[in-house]
Order: structure tokens, then C-alpha cells, then sequence
């Protein structure tokens, strides 16, 4: 096989890798097969102008210019997609300074030899020729480093990288070596005469590399965008689930908090409740009119109150307040003397929430349980602290137990509901004068 023969099939070969690489480019819209599509390109040109019938239609200025200019392009290229193949800037700072380094020499390299080619200024092969073989032995010096820094990386694709790379450094050295030796093999005609040739096999045994490795990078990046969306997939299930979930709960907890109002509701409209509310106040319309009148709104808020907040999970402690202030009012009318309430609040947390009817089932639970008269009057406190806790406390005095049984429905009912808020759990506390109930508001 003659040079001229093994060129044109070297050349198709590399025509059908640069279409791939084009069709790659067209599919991923990357930037760096564009890179590689240019790397090929350069290599393509170059060796497509080496041929000796084409070299009858160049100039010698051209083919001189096309000898030394060309390959030092498909470097200036080469240094790019290395940089975005291995990121040089982030894993090999100096390597990559020293590639920005080697485009400048490059760039000054090219335009002298521009200089000569063109007949600038008057020819002068042995300059040309000193030119051209310091900057090859340049760029042989900065590809063993190169190549040896690469090749250190962990990964597949600097090895690939640095593979390829070596083998366009043997074909180099190998056809430098060869010209400077005037090898002359037993066939002159053989396409293995010539130091080129060499060259050829370096090339295409780094485009192999390369064209692997990026194809490799290709799956890398296909599993990984899998994996992605695997975890992406799962996340979603996950946050389906708890969503689910949280959906479940709140319905629980409505439905919780329904039964607990609808138990609170019942205990103040119970025929006893209403009864003593009602005696109340027909013992005040004789005697004390403007009380009576006072005493309906008072009576018509507490259950404008409890009708109103059926539907609510939380309210405010100012909203709280004001319903038990009505509630206390109908309790005094009713204990008179035997039943105290004071409040020490801080104003920064009436904003702050709890579940409604609270503090009802709280003040509820102490009439309940203790006695309540003008000798032994019933004490009840509400007040916050610095860490936003609402305390209630009254005096213990309790009824005889017989009187009296306790299940302690509403205790567990503001337990369940601060549970199912995800809240810090109310405590629950006696002295030997005093119960103590702290709740936690709801910032």
C-alpha cells in the first residue's frame, strides 16, 4: 500500500468519525463535541493538503505554512477540550495554566511562521526549520507532563485521556525520529516509509480513545440522570406519603377536636348548667335589672363562643381571654364570693395560639372538683412565662369523693389535641395547696 493510497483511507476514516461526532453534536447540543469536531476537523485538513497530488495545485509558501500551522491549531483546540473533558481549571491548576501558557507561544509561534510562509519578509528555510522543530520538541516536552498529570487522576475519562494522548506522543516522537534518521525501509514505495504515517497511527489510535471515552461519558451521564430521577421518583413517593399521612392526621385530629367541643358544648348545655343559669338570672330581673341585662350578653358570648369555634383547630390567646372573661362573669353571678379569678399576662403572647376551649375545660374542671364557697372562695390564676407557657393553677380544695367522679376526659382531650398538633405536651402537677396545668402556646 502506497502512502498516497493509505492517507485517503486514513482521511475517510477519519471523515466517518468526525460525521458521528457531528450527529453527537446535533443530539446533545454540548459544547465539547463541538471542541472535538473541530480537534478532527484540523487533523483532517492537515492531512488531506499532505497529499502529493494535491500538493501540485498548493503553493510551497501554503504547504509550508499548512506543515507547521495546522497541527499546532488542533492543539490550541486540544488544550479546550481537555479542559472541559477532565476540568483542568479545578483538578490540575497548574497543568491548565501552563495549556493558557503554550496558546500564547502558539499564537506567536503561528504568526511567525506566517511571516516566513507568506514572504513577509525574505525566506529562510533554515529558520523555518529551527522554528518548526523547537516548537514539536515544546509541545513533546508539555505532553509528557501533560500525559504524566493526567494519567494520576482517578477516573475513567482522565485515563482514556491520557491513554489517547500517549499514543498521538509516540506517533509523533516515532515519525520525528524516523525523518531526523533518514530510515530507509526495505520497500521505499510502502506507506510504513513514511515518518508520517507514523504520526497517522498515533492520531487514530488517540480519536479511538477519545471517541470511547466519550461515549462513555455519554452513559456516565445517562446512569446518573437515571439514578436522579430514581431519587427524584422516591422523594416524590416519600412526600406522597407524608402527605397522605399528614392529611390523615389532621383528619383525626378534626375529628378529635370535634368530639372534644362537641363534649364541651354538651357540659355547658347540660339541663344543670342551664338551669343554674337561668335561676340566676330570673333572680336577677327582679332585683337587678341592669345585672340581668349584663349577665344575658355575658351568657349569649359564652355561647356565641362555643358554637363559633367548632370548626377552628387553634385560636388566639386574646380570643381565650375575652370568652373566659363571659364565662367568669356567669360563674360569679353564680358563686359570688366564692370564686376568684385573676390573670397576669404578658401582651406578647396574645397573639400566640392554643386550641380552642382550653382554658374552658381548665376553669370547668376546678369548679368541678372543689369547693367552691364565701368561707373557702375557689382561687384560679392564669399566667404566661418567659418561655411562652401558659400556666392555669387554683387553689385545691376538693369535694368529697363520693360527690364527685373524676375521669378526667378533658385533661386527656387537651393532651390528645397538643399531641396531634406535633406540640410540646401540657403539664400536669400538684402541690399540697394548688393543681398546676401548663400548656405550651403555639407560636
Amino acid at each position: 500500500m502506497t502512502f498516497a493510497t493509505w492517507n485517503l483511507l486514513f482521511t475517510g476514516m477519519i471523515s466517518s468519525i468526525l460525521l458521528l461526532n457531528v450527529v453527537q453534536w446535533g443530539i446533545y447540543r454540548e459544547r465539547i463535541y463541538g471542541l472535538y469536531t473541530l480537534y478532527m476537523l484540523a487533523w483532517l485538513i492537515y492531512f488531506s493538503l499532505r497529499i502529493d497530488e494535491i500538493n501540485t495545485y498548493v503553493s510551497g509558501g501554503v504547504w509550508y505554512w499548512v506543515k507547521a500551522a495546522v497541527p499546532m491549531l488542533a492543539y490550541l483546540v486540544y488544550f479546550d477540550f481537555a479542559n472541559w473533558l477532565i476540568r483542568l481549571r479545578e483538578r490540575l491548576p497548574l497543568l491548565f495554566r501552563l495549556f493558557q501558557l503554550a496558546k500564547v507561544v502558539i499564537g506567536f509561534y503561528i504568526g511567525g511562521i506566517s511571516v516566513l510562509c507568506f514572504e513577509i519578509i525574505p525566506w529562510n528555510e533554515a529558520m523555518y526549520n529551527t522554528l518548526h522543530t523547537l516548537m514539536r520538541l515544546l509541545m513533546v516536552g508539555l505532553a509528557l507532563y501533560g500525559v504524566w498529570k493526567i494519567g494520576r487522576l482517578n477516573g475513567m475519562v482522565p485515563r482514556y485521556v491520557a491513554l489517547g494522548s500517549s499514543f498521538l506522543l509516540i506517533g509523533g516522537v516515532v515519525s520525528m525520529a524516523t525523518t531526523g534518521l533518514n530510515f530507509t525501509p526495505q520497500n521505499p514505495h510502502s506507506f510504513l516509509a513514511a515518518p508520517l504515517t507514523y504520526f497517522m497511527f498515533g492520531i487514530m489510535a488517540e480519536l479511538i480513545c477519545f471517541t470511547l471515552v466519550l461515549g462513555y461519558r455519554q452513559r456516565r451521564g445517562a446512569i446518573k440522570s437515571a439514578i436522579v430521577e430514581q431519587k427524584l421518583a422516591r422523594e416524590r413517593e416519600q412526600r406522597q406519603r407524608e402527605q397522605v399521612e399528614a392529611e390523615l392526621i389532621t383528619e383525626k385530629l378534626q375529628q378529635q377536636m370535634s368530639a372534644v367541643q362537641m363534649m364541651a358544648l354538651q357540659t355547658q348545655l347540660n339541663p344543670h348548667f342551664l338551669f343554674n343559669s337561668l335561676n340566676s338570672l330570673s333572680s336577677l330581673i327582679a332585683d337587678e335589672p341592669t345585672k340581668a341585662e349584663r349577665f344575658v350578653d355575658e351568657m349569649s358570648s359564652v355561647y356565641r363562643y362555643l358554637l363559633r369555634n367548632n370548626d377552628y383547630e387553634l385560636t388566639t390567646l386574646q380570643s381565650e381571654l375575652a370568652f373566659i372573661d363571659s364565662y367568669y362573669h356567669l360563674l360569679k353571678t353564680r358563686y359570688g364570693q366564692g370564686i376568684d379569678l385573676t390573670k397576669t399576662i404578658d401582651t406578647q403572647f396574645l397573639l400566640y395560639k392554643l386550641p380552642p376551649l382550653t382554658l374552658q375545660l381548665l376553669v370547668e374542671n376546678a369548679v368541678k372538683h372543689n369547693v367552691v364557697s364565701a368561707e373557702q372562695p375557689l382561687r384560679i390564676q392564669l399566667s404566661t412565662n418567659e418561655n411562652g407557657w401558659l400556666t392555669v393553677s387554683n387553689t385545691l380544695q376538693r369535694r368529697p369523693a363520693n360527690r364527685v367522679n373524676s375521669t378526667q376526659k378533658g385533661l386527656l382531650n387537651i393532651l390528645s389535641k397538643y399531641q396531634l398538633l406535633g406540640q410540646a405536651a401540657p403539664t400536669v402537677g400538684e402541690t399540697a395547696d394548688a393543681f398546676i396545668v401548663s400548656l405550651p402556646l403555639i407560636h
